[in-house]
């Protein structure tokens, strides 16, 4: 069995604190924390006292729920392959061998350069990126891990003895047709 160059998850912390849909979602818990210890302080509770412990439980729902989809999917890479491990109950286990990587792509906020996060887009010749590139988020280190990316997708082509060559059409002209 071929060892593992690396092996990652989307993070959940990476998407607490590099992220503006974490950082509300970190306001939403501490508003509903602190309003629930001030309601319960204030004796007798009412208007709308009741609120703060709703948004208590929907930040919490919203961080248990990314936390579940970070935790359903694994990537490892390979010196040849992107293995990717989807599922918690029902699992299955996809590839894409990487001299078939077309593109690599970072894409990160300003928010997400901060906590070194970012978003890795890998299109391919391969059917799982067929509808569209595959998209990883949340990742850390993202940068290092797009380089390394990068330079395993080089030396699996060179060991295949594969090229990528772009099919561009000179014949398509502007479509109005010849100026003259």
């Amino acid at each position: 069995m071929v060892e593992a160059v690396d092996r990652f998850r989307s993070s959940t912390l990476g998407w607490l604190r590099g992220t503006l849909a974490g950082w509300g979602t970190i306001l939403l818990m501490l508003v509903g924390l602190i309003g629930s210890i001030w309601a319960l302080a204030q004796r007798p509770v009412g208007g709308w006292a009741w609120l703060f412990p709703i948004m208590l439980a929907a930040g919490l729902l919203l961080l248990l729920a990314r936390w579940f989809e970070n935790l359903a999917t694994t990537y490892e890479v390979t010196e040849d392959r992107l293995i990717l491990h989807k599922g918690i109950i029902v699992k299955s286990i996809d590839d894409i061998e990487l001299y078939r990587v077309k593109d690599v792509r970072i894409d990160f906020t300003i928010i997400n350069q901060t906590a070194d996060l970012g978003t890795i887009s890998i299109t391919s010749s391969d059917e799982t990126t067929r509808d569209g590139p595959l998209i990883i988020r949340d990742v850390q280190r993202a940068r290092a891990r797009r380089e390394q990316l990068r330079t395993l997708v080089n030396a699996a082509r060179r060991s295949r003895g594969v090229r990528e060559i772009d099919m561009v059409h000179e014949d398509l002209g502007d479509i109005a047709g010849p100026v003259g």
